[in-house]
């Protein structure tokens, strides 16, 4: 395989009700600084139906080629249909990187596709970032988010992998921008596809996505029971914002598990970020890095946390927060 024949950082991007999803967006600002060292270009795939917003917005973000395949058949994602379609045009234009965002969809269809191409894939990483030797470098967390592992592929392309939402920001879109579209047109059989969508059922949860929100507010093992949760959500509310949580509430009970903030959990970038009764643990940092502002609540003054804060309120958590919830309602009534 000559590994120089292959071009280009490729991002498969995902839409939800024809909008990008985020993480895609992140991953197109990330591209361009692993492009930066070799003059190369970041692509974005776009497969599904009506599309055009999809396009105008991933252009706008930075995208400086955009691949479409549009028809009736890529409407819903389909795992035969959707890998099928990104395994030939990976054949006909040979990226050098091909990676996307560690969702549902993510995590189905890029290892699906790195087999078929017979080359290796990271899973789930948190850092993509250019190696030494030139290679891409795919950091992912390893038994259970206590260890960080680096994972290279040096002899084959394109170079695979799944990155988690909240790794890195998106960029400041420009409606002016243009870029090269280039419409390919893949067709896959009707005998080739061994699934069916027969319902989409929404989902039950409620409120702002931990990965979406501007504003997240966290609680830890301080908040001592799952009763105290709500104290964290009333927070949440008056800021417009979401609720999250260390390993600790998730492994007690306290909250469900796609509340988890971490390295085992979900990385979040929000504007403004506050921990409540939250030590600082390492694998719970390593969520929350990319946050504007961080905001520690805690009652030992020695806690980690405050070492990355912005801000530090040394303070018992049920003292502080209502106090805050009550001068915010007041800031906002007048």
């Amino acid at each position: 395989m000559d590994i120089q024949a292959f071009k280009n950082i490729w991002v498969v991007i995902e839409t939800a009700n024809g909008s990008v999803k985020n993480v895609d967006l992140e991953l197109i600002n990330q591209g361009k600084f692993l492009a930066e060292s070799s003059g190369e270009k970041v692509v974005a795939i776009v497969i599904g139906q009506n599309v055009d917003e999809a396009v105008k917005t991933v252009i706008a973000y930075g995208a400086d080629e955009v691949i479409v395949i549009e028809g009736e058949n890529y409407q819903v994602y389909n795992t035969d249909s959707y890998s099928n379609a990104v395994v030939k045009l990976a054949e006909k234009f040979q990226p050098s990187v091909l990676m996307m965002g560690s969702t549902n969809n993510g995590r189905d269809l890029l290892p699906r596709v790195a087999a078929r191409l017979q080359v290796g894939s990271a899973a789930d990483c948190t850092a993509v970032e250019v190696g030494e030797d030139g290679s891409i470098a795919w950091t992912r967390p390893i038994y259970g988010g206590n260890l960080l592992s680096t994972v290279t592929f040096t002899e084959t392309r394109p170079q695979i992998g799944t990155v988690r939402a909240g790794s890195y920001g998106k960029g400041q879109p420009d409606s002016g921008r243009t870029a090269e579209v280039i419409k390919e047109v893949i067709q896959t059989h009707a005998d080739q596809i061994r699934t069916k969508v027969l319902e989409i059922i929404k989902s039950v949860g409620q409120g702002i996505k931990l990965e979406e929100a501007e504003v997240v507010v966290a609680g830890g093992r301080g908040l001592g029971s799952a009763e105290n949760v709500s104290l964290m959500t009333e927070l949440a509310d008056v800021l417009g914002g979401a609720v999250g949580g260390t390993r600790a509430c998730i492994d007690a009970g306290w909250m469900a598990p796609q509340l988890q903030i971490g390295q085992s959990g979900k990385r979040i970038s929000p504007k403004l970020y506050i921990g409540c009764g939250i030590s600082g643990a390492i694998q719970h940092i390593g969520g929350i890095t990319s946050s504007d502002i961080i905001v520690a609540i805690n009652k030992d003054p020695d806690a980690p946390i405050f070492e990355i804060a912005d801000y530090g309120v040394v303070g018992d958590l049920f003292e502080v927060v209502p106090i805050l919830i009550e001068e915010i309602k007041k800031v906002k009534a007048r």
